[in-house]
């Protein structure tokens, strides 16, 4: 267990050949073919904070750019976010799992909590608030579902039994366009 009780767990080379992903591996999109990674934490902001630490610096070594970790940071920040605030409102902070795998030229993370089940049986469309009013009329909140649909190219939601599983897949393009 490590601070603030982020636990890591790293996901074993292909067909259990019993190589485990390294964050000293060489630089390059190769790396990233079947990587993954796991980390668990308790779901209150310290944690939260955090867990995105741990993630963009496996992100980092896994090599991704600044650019790419940035753009995954705000959106999982917004997704732990709402599980945070909305998930587990009312109840003893629980746990939040973080599983990443990724190929040459994506990544996908998957959030999972056993808090409560969102209250639609669809995600939110994700449409910014209206912004007519003027600054000082402009929502507090209302933001962070069109953060996480502009930043994402599929976002998915599931319940499965008491477990809720959110989906985020991010495109990686070639390092020739400046993202990675």
């Amino acid at each position: 267990m490590a601070r603030h009780g982020v636990m890591r767990a790293e996901r074993r080379g292909a067909a259990g050949d019993g190589n485990t992903t390294r964050a000293h591996a060489a630089p390059g999109p190769d790396r990233r073919m079947n990587a993954g990674f796991h980390l668990n934490a308790k779901a209150d902001e310290m944690s939260v904070r955090s867990l995105l630490s741990d993630t963009r610096a496996r992100l980092r070594a896994h090599g991704l750019t600044e650019t790419a970790c940035s753009t995954v940071e705000i959106v999982l920040a917004e997704a732990l976010n709402n599980i945070v605030e909305h998930a587990y409102t009312g109840s003893d902070a629980g746990e939040i799992g973080l599983h990443a795998g990724l190929g040459a030229a994506s990544l996908t993370c998957t959030l999972s909590d056993q808090g409560a089940a969102l209250p639609a049986p669809h995600l939110p469309a994700g449409r910014l608030p209206d912004m007519g009013a003027g600054a000082d009329a402009l929502p507090e909140g209302g933001f962070g579902w069109f953060l996480i649909r502009s930043l994402t190219r599929d976002v998915r939601y599931a319940r499965e039994g008491d477990t809720n599983r959110l989906t985020l897949c991010f495109d990686l393009p070639d390092p020739e366009d400046g993202y990675r």
